[in-house]
């Protein structure tokens, strides 16, 4: 019977969900009952709260990044990045992926973030890829602008995966490290981010080379005849 107490927490959730009540109110609610028909009490509750936050208190700094982003995003923050990109006449979605690309290796060599897609990307670099096309004067297609959404995505994931491994003492350096001695092989970090260099400036130039020659197929599929009249 105190087992399916316990569950009682789950039902105040999916109820309050299906009558689309207050979230944070049902939860808040959710949590009270569950601490006291599990035993726990509002001081274990209070205390099991504060533990968790102290072991996740790095999690914090991804929420606070996102709430920053999503004030200035309401602002008129994606509207900028495309206003200013539209300065530049003759610049071109890929080059603006490129060179974020180039920027993000280089800062995920430190172990800096930026909030990642949704973050950084979907605010500005992607508002900016747009920009490029409306700088020429062409309409945004719904179809490019998928395209555009990909890619940007797509090098920010890129130079993160290769890029992070460059910081001596961050998780993909330990990852591999302890994966190789596990296999017999005693690597420093040093020697791993040495070695990682290559790696990574090969997997940031066939990504731009690639983005580029995709961004031409996709201006000459949806841009051909109005790119010339615009010229």
């Amino acid at each position: 019977m105190q087992d399916i107490l316990t569950l009682l927490g789950v039902l105040i959730v999916i109820v309050g969900f299906a009558l689309k009540l207050d979230a944070i109110l049902i939860i808040t609610i959710s949590l009270i009952v569950t601490a006291l028909v599990g035993g726990l009490g509002i001081d274990g509750m209070l205390e099991v709260l504060g533990t968790s936050f102290v072991n996740n208190r790095g999690m914090t700094i991804f929420i606070l990044i996102m709430l920053a982003t999503g004030t200035l995003e309401r602002n008129g923050l994606k509207e900028s990045a495309a206003t200013f990109i539209q300065r530049f006449k003759n610049v071109s979605a890929s080059v603006i992926i490129g060179i974020y690309g180039v920027f993000r290796m280089i800062m995920a060599a430190f172990n800096v973030s930026f909030g990642g897609v949704a973050g950084f990307v979907r605010p500005i670099i992607f508002p900016m890829t747009v920009g490029t096309l409306e700088s020429k004067g062409l309409e945004p297609n719904p179809e490019y602008e998928e395209e555009l959404k990909g890619m940007s995505s797509a090098m920010e994931n890129i130079c993160w995966f290769f890029g992070q491994v460059l910081f001596i003492g961050g998780p993909g350096g330990l990852l591999v490290q302890s994966t190789l001695k596990s296999l017999g092989y005693d690597v420093s970090l040093g020697t791993l981010a040495f070695y990682e260099i290559p790696v990574a400036i090969v997997a940031l130039v066939v990504a731009c080379g690639y983005f580029i020659w995709k961004d031409k197929q996709l201006m000459k599929k949806f841009y051909g005849k109005t790119k010339k009249e615009a010229k």
